[in-house]
């Protein structure tokens, strides 16, 4: 029987839920190439890593939410850290790049469940201002976990060797399993749950894919997001090739660029109540854009350094930060009767373009940080080009405020 936490209990059990993501994809990084030549693979094909998990995470978002509007927000968390453990193990114990991929891809099918649902328990328990301040709080929490998540691989790599790594993320699934069997409440009452059918799921993705609006907002927080998830693919190549560091001091990108989402959130739950959502975007899009002007002016006149190279990337979280919660908020308000299923669709676009990102943009970027800057401008500029679309459509039933 699970005990009812206070709201910052649940916010931290749900921060380190929504932690399985960014731990599958960060503590690794630091020791790609190693894992490359054990396992007799190119540097192109241990990138597949990467992309395969992006792709079933992204792909499982899609099921995550609809689950649990149907049989409730605790199994599908439950289920879901079991199931990561137990993949985590495979991939310690693959002896080849097969082997690895399919338990990366097992990884990936569990791994957002944290954060998909972690969205509707919040929507579930919470309205208004408090639901955007715990928002809040669960992003300032969970940013910790890109800084450390690289920090702590290239610890393990450098003491234990690779399978140590994957070792920590069986370690982190059953923990998770346990706090949540034990504290994890289920806020999605049977009366309110939905069903499984075929036809009726069909509907409901067809409903909000259909609704105009939401592809807009969908599609602003995934550009959004780009514009620094670029350079986490990039990251090995940014820091070793162009800026000289080792596989253990990932800290310099990701310490900068996580202060600025920690900010950013802080931020963004100081302003609840006080300022309007489209204000706070509104300064959201102003930061990111000074962030972005400075990163090209910077690999535009100056070769890569330390700190110039990075910096702008705290303010450009700081930015990206501020906005993330209310467009959130926002599209999960387009459909109170189906948050869970919201939530998933819009998980399963940003991370399907996440993965182009990972698979495709960043490795033709990646061979210059004027390139990446660019990359970085580009993401942007459509971003709030489709923010700004997302709130031309003529107000309606659905249409936010």
């Amino acid at each position: 029987m699970s005990r009812t936490p206070s709201a910052p209990g649940l916010a931290l059990i749900l921060a380190a839920l929504a932690t399985l993501g960014p731990f599958s994809i960060d503590t690794f990084l630091p020791a790609m190439a190693t894992i490359g030549h054990a396992l007799d693979a190119s540097p192109i094909e241990i990138q597949q890593a990467l992309s395969i998990y992006l792709l079933c995470y992204g792909a499982m978002m899609l099921w995550h939410g609809a689950l649990s509007d149907a049989i409730g927000r605790r199994p599908v968390i439950l289920g879901a850290t079991l199931l990561f453990a137990i993949a985590s193990i495979g991939c310690l114990l693959a002896q080849t790049l097969g082997q690895l991929l399919l338990f990366r891809a097992l990884q990936g099918l569990c791994g957002g469940a944290g954060l998909i649902v972690g969205r509707a328990i919040i929507r579930d328990t919470f309205d208004g201002p408090a639901a955007q301040k715990l928002m809040s709080q669960v992003t300032m929490l969970f940013s910790l976990s890109p800084a450390i998540a690289p920090v702590i691989g290239g610890w393990l790599y450098g003491a234990f060797g690779w399978r140590s790594i994957f070792a920590f993320m069986a370690l982190v699934g059953f923990m998770l399993f346990s706090v949540c069997a034990w504290r994890l409440p289920e806020t999605h009452a049977r009366e309110q749950r939905s069903t499984l059918a075929p036809r009726a799921l069909a509907k409901n993705y067809w409903h909000i894919a259909c609704n105009r609006q939401f592809r807009f907002l969908a599609l602003a927080l995934s550009f959004n997001f780009a514009g620094f998830f670029l350079y986490i693919p990039a990251a090995p190549v940014f820091l070793i090739r162009h800026l000289g560091l080792g596989p253990t001091d990932f800290l310099w990108l990701f310490g900068p660029a996580v202060s600025g989402i920690m900010f950013g959130a802080w931020l963004s739950g100081h302003r609840a109540g006080r300022y309007s959502a489209r204000e706070s975007i509104h300064l959201a899009y102003v930061l990111m854009a000074i962030a972005a002007a400075a990163n090209l002016a910077n690999s535009l006149f100056f070769a890569p350094s330390l700190p110039w190279s990075v910096l702008p990337l705290a303010l450009y979280t700081t930015g990206m930060s501020i906005a993330a919660p209310s467009v959130t908020l926002f599209v999960l308000d387009l459909f109170p009767g189906a948050r869970g299923t919201a939530s998933s669709v819009q998980g399963f676009v940003q991370t399907l373009f996440s993965a182009a990102v990972a698979g495709i943009v960043a490795p033709l970027l990646w061979f210059s940080p004027l390139a990446l800057a660019m990359g970085m401008s580009g993401f942007l500029a459509i971003g709030y080009l489709m923010f700004v679309l997302a709130h031309r459509r003529r107000p309606g039933p659905e249409a936010v405020s």
